[in-house]
């Protein structure tokens, strides 16, 4: 994103919907006495002080390029627990982690199979990768809000871009990925989460925080309301203004540790 555009206080309006995926995760990791951990794409923080706490880790980094999303992260700092802002892009470590963690952030990375093998070397022997990425991109959440982006206005003020296909995998290619990487176990799923809304039309108000974030950063504040409302209109002619509306979301979930 060329600015940083992320609202914490949007982002969180769906606490509790976005946080059973990180428990799932959380889950599959295999506990260790003395643990280091790096998460890539902490957030806010609270998630990586639960993790801290859920693992009895030793170290925990958590880091995040968005400002805005670390604002009051250094109030949860505690011992062996810290964050930094950095962009998760740029992570190149080498064996210094016994579990590199990303819950809901690798999917606005490119190039998957570079990317994890990046991660695979960031991990000591032994290390675990344990990974949590929506993969929702069918749904006509983020389909519709593609195709506003064409329409001539709004094309025209996003100087011609537009979202970058996808770059995650399906389950299968991580699986055969891992292997390839050296994981001696692994734990790959896909998992619907049903998120039962007030109505359809709160989905505009849960992508707000997250799918619409690189529009709100490229265009001024009017015509970023003007596609919200844009988006709006189409996104409900598509899903209808169902009272409640239930929000299918499907993530994948990814797990392996290596040789020791």
């Amino acid at each position: 994103m060329p600015e940083d555009a992320w609202d914490r206080v949007q982002y969180e309006r769906f606490r509790d919907e976005r946080q059973q995926p990180f428990f799932d995760l959380v889950a599959l990791v295999r506990r260790q006495a003395g643990l280091r951990v790096v998460d890539l794409g902490c957030g806010t923080g609270e998630l990586t002080a639960r993790l801290h706490r859920e693992l009895a880790a030793a170290e925990t980094l958590g880091i995040d390029r968005s400002a805005a999303m670390l604002d009051g992260a250094a109030t949860r700092a505690a011992p062996g627990l810290r964050f930094r802002e950095a962009d998760i892009a740029a992570f190149r470590d080498v064996a210094c982690w016994d579990l590199v963690f990303s819950n809901a952030a690798l999917h606005w990375l490119p190039d998957h199979a570079e990317l994890f093998a990046r991660l695979t070397s960031a991990l000591v022997p032994g290390g675990q990768l344990a990974v949590q990425m929506p993969d929702n991109f069918d749904h006509p959440s983020h389909r519709v809000a593609a195709e506003v982006a064409t329409e001539p206005s709004f094309r025209d003020a996003l100087g011609g871009w537009l979202p970058p296909a996808a770059p995650v995998l399906p389950p299968a290619e991580y699986a055969a990925l891992l292997d390839r990487l050296g994981y001696c176990d692994q734990h790959v799923r896909l998992q619907v989460y049903g998120h039962r809304l007030a109505a359809a039309d709160e989905v505009v108000e849960w992508v707000k925080g997250s799918l619409l974030t690189p529009y709100r950063a490229r265009l001024a504040p009017d015509v970023y309301e003007r596609f919200v409302a844009r988006y709006r209109e189409r996104l409900l002619a598509a899903l209808g203004n169902a009272r409640p509306y239930f929000f299918t979301f499907k993530r994948l979930l990814l797990w392996g540790t290596r040789p020791g």
